[in-house]
């Protein structure tokens, strides 16, 4: 146990630490052997800091509630059916206690069946090699029945079972997740298995693939664009049928040739190629999705490409379950990704503050960035955006919204603008005169201007 301990010290936080003492503690005092399991095995192998507490017991854990409560641990649920409990530990650190099972589907897609088993089963039921490893806490032993430590090693995707992705079609899309957060290759098994089952996606839940349910709010999708290789992954969807079948708005995209100099990739792999390029950036999940979707209306486009492309964005993201806010923040986005950058300056970067607002702007450019990247272009055009980038930095300290202004709404109204429409439009066109020349933004000026304005 301590040369355990040890390793893992390297990785786990101190609250973490504590925790899997405190949980440990308990199990030993019920008799009960203890397991770390899944993924935080594998990033233990990998080298990552382990993000997820996962134990494993062999035995009821609803049985430990009030222990794990005297021993300071806040149970925050249960879940009966799968004798699963959630604990917040000391230090806020999260962990997860389940006890070991082996799980029979009588249906695609509906819950399963679930009974007592031993370790080994319980791992059995897993949904790929690299996570269907455990520790014992009491001694440190490996338990590795499938050889996840060997797969891991060589890079390699491989499910536990043949009828894995059957049994729950989520896997499907985290096995996708692996290959772009963790470098994995599936076996061409594992790829026939993929393909077999990739109309199963659909049966799946919106927020298990977009909006999440867990602690970190994330979906497999979104975990996905968030890895480092989603260009990858994303290819391996199309490739096996998952893509279309999880997102058939893409249909129409894949091999479209877009028959322009600039735009020397199909429309699939152009968007594939500005994914990856906001993953390289590192940009947020909100250009990453923008990136993802951003030209879904091209085909047959009648009109701006943009605006239905961002139509068809907040549809997706609705039906996947995200965030109110992320999906209008994301539409907006797309909507105004076609800006040009023929005249970058300091008028045009706080205009571009004044439209879009801090975050939007720049999460347009970070978007402007990857997209250029996605086509063949001149260097100017990756430097216009660069010097946008920095003007923004400049500029958004000069007064560009309504409350930089000298002047509020009460000021004009002791004026003797009446409160509606005509007192928002008076107080926008000082705005509009402010960003154009920042040096009126004095409050003599301005009610200068407003009461000019009123005669």
């Amino acid at each position: 146990m301590a040369d355990y301990i040890y390793t893992m010290e390297l990785r786990l936080t101190p609250d973490q630490l504590k925790g899997v003492g405190l949980i440990q503690d308990v199990a030993r005092a019920a008799g009960m052997n203890l397991y770390l399991t899944g993924g935080a095995i594998r990033d233990i192998i990998s080298g990552f800091a382990i993000r997820d507490l996962d134990f494993t017991v062999q035995g009821n854990p609803l049985k430990l509630q009030k222990d794990f409560e005297k021993a300071g641990a806040r149970v925050t649920a249960v879940e009966e059916d799968i004798r699963t409990i959630f604990l917040v530990l000391p230090g806020n650190a999260r962990a997860e206690v389940s006890m070991a099972r082996t799980e029979r589907f009588e249906k695609t897609g509906r819950p399963p069946i679930v009974m007592p088993s031993t370790i080994h089963e319980d791992l059995r039921r897993r949904d790929f090699t690299v996570n269907a490893m455990a520790r014992r806490l009491a001694s440190g032993e490996l338990v590795d029945p499938f050889g996840g430590e060997q797969d891991l090693g060589k890079r390699v995707l491989r499910t536990v079972r043949e009828r894995s992705f059957a049994e729950d079609p989520l896997r499907l899309v985290r096995g996708l997740r692996f290959v772009s957060q963790l470098g994995l290759e599936p076996t061409d098994e594992t790829r026939s298995q993929m393909q077999e089952e990739a109309a199963s996606v659909r049966l799946v839940s919106g927020e298990r693939i977009g909006g999440g349910l867990g602690a970190d709010g994330l979906g497999e999708l979104s975990k996905l664009l968030l890895a480092s290789e989603p260009a990858r992954a994303l290819r391996l969807a199309r490739d096996t049928g998952v893509l279309v079948a999880l997102l058939p708005e893409f249909a129409p995209t894949i091999g479209l040739e877009q028959e322009s100099a600039r735009q020397h990739l199909s429309l699939d792999e152009h968007t594939f190629a500005v994914v990856q390029a906001a993953a390289d950036a590192n940009a947020s999940l909100a250009v990453r999705l923008a990136a993802l979707f951003h030209d879904l209306g091209k085909p047959g486009e009648n009109g701006s490409h943009a605006q239905r492309s961002a139509a068809v964005a907040a549809e997706i993201m609705r039906r996947l379950r995200y965030p109110t806010r992320l999906t209008g923040h994301v539409k907006r986005l797309i909507a105004a990704h076609s800006f040009p950058l023929d005249h970058v300056d300091d008028l045009f970067a706080r205009r571009f503050l004044r439209e879009h607002g801090d975050e939007l702007a720049f999460d347009l450019v970070a978007h402007k960035e990857a997209d250029l990247r996605g086509k063949q272009v001149e260097p100017e055009e990756l430097e216009a955006a660069a010097r946008l980038r920095a003007l923004l930095e400049q500029q958004q300290s000069q007064p560009h919204q309504l409350n930089d202004l000298a002047v509020d709404g009460s000021d004009l109204i002791e004026l003797g603008y009446a409160e509606g429409p005509e007192l928002g439009r008076a107080l926008d066109a000082l705005l509009d005169a402010v960003v154009d020349d920042p040096t009126l933004n004095t409050r003599k000026q301005l009610l200068e201007r407003a009461r000019v304005r009123l005669q």
